[in-house]
């Protein structure tokens, strides 16, 4: 049987009693697939991640190593939220590590979307390997592959152009031998990720937390990544973020972010003419990431998030709503 194919028979995990089911059943797999050895995961703080360290925590405890990379492209605040959870709530090993540098100096000048995720992935690699290479007895390496990765990355093998290439630990230097993979969510699709997620006991903010991208802001600030671009996408979308929640929002649409690309357009400041990006807003519904709908969002709350970024956010002057579902468009733009 292929290990990476969801068995026919397989039931959606749609509550709690066949969530317990799962999580008892990976739980002794885990158990038995690595023994007293100590595994190794890529800790980014998203959805998918966390369930895994919450679910191997439950499973092999402190045998579990955590390394969080901060690339740089994190939304506000995240990484300051994955060591305030995992190290002092869950009391996890976590290391953690500030890239931010050596992404950005490498990203510079760089527009092609392809080309940013790969440099992201290999970076993301160099300073994971890195790290790894100073902890002593790591057997296995541990990811948070779900279903629609595999489904969208397998086509590449069946002779088929992928969507896009995934963001997982791949492609690790031969020095780094593991013995195997961990990946207890890899049949998984998103809506059952979250349903394990509050079995497992985590709070309702962090498993339903936003998804977000393993290159994350990088594939949100488009074209050529500049740190003032970067800077201004991440505070719109921290704005965003806010005003969904105080509307009640949150809890209803799947997935909402900015992207800013790079064009400009004048405007008004001041009374003066004023050169800005566009700020673009993308919210979704969806139940497994394979196809979404565009959510309607009252203009009350629009006008209000427009005033605030173009007030608030230097470089922006102007605010614009995507409506495109997918397919024909991917959830993320690039």
């Amino acid at each position: 049987m292929d290990n990476n194919k969801r068995p026919e028979s397989m039931e959606r995990i749609t509550n709690q009693v066949l969530a317990n089911a799962f999580i008892d059943e990976q739980i002794r797999e885990v158990r038995a697939q690595v023994g007293n050895k100590k595994v190794l995961l890529a800790l980014s703080g998203g959805v998918d991640s966390s369930v895994v360290a919450a679910l191997l925590i439950k499973a092999i405890g402190k045998q579990l190593v955590c390394v969080h990379v901060n690339h740089g492209l994190m939304r506000k605040g995240e990484s300051e939220q994955v060591i305030e959870v995992f190290r002092n709530q869950l009391d996890a090993n976590l290391i953690y590590v500030d890239a931010t540098d050596r992404f950005l100096n490498l990203l510079a000048g760089v527009s092609d979307p392809e080309q940013k995720r790969k440099i992201i992935g290999a970076e993301f690699i160099n300073v994971f390997a890195d790290e790894a290479r100073g902890l002593d007895g790591v057997a296995f390496l541990a990811q948070g592959t779900i279903y629609p990765d595999i489904l969208e990355s397998i086509k590449q093998a069946e002779g088929k152009k992928a969507v896009k290439s995934h963001h997982n630990v791949g492609g690790l230097p031969e020095d780094l031998k593991f013995e195997g993979l961990v990946e207890p969510i890899k049949l998984l699709f998103k809506d059952e990720v979250r349903v394990v997620g509050e079995a497992l006991g985590l709070s309702h903010e962090m498993v339903y937390r936003q998804p977000f991208p393993g290159p994350g802001l990088g594939v949100r600030c488009l074209g050529a990544i500049t740190r003032d671009r970067l800077h201004a996408l991440r505070e719109a979308d921290a704005i965003l973020r806010e005003e969904f929640a105080n509307c009640g929002l949150a809890g209803k649409v799947w997935q909402y972010f900015v992207v800013v690309p790079d064009i400009k357009s004048v405007g008004v400041k001041d009374e003066s003419r004023y050169e800005g990006w566009p700020a673009i807003i993308r919210a979704v519904n969806t139940t497994d990431a394979m196809t979404a709908t565009v959510e309607e969002i009252p203009y009350a709350v629009l006008h209000k998030i427009t005033a605030r970024i173009t007030a608030e956010v230097e470089g922006i002057n102007r605010v614009l709503m995507d409506l495109t579902p997918k397919p024909v468009g991917t959830i993320e733009w690039e």
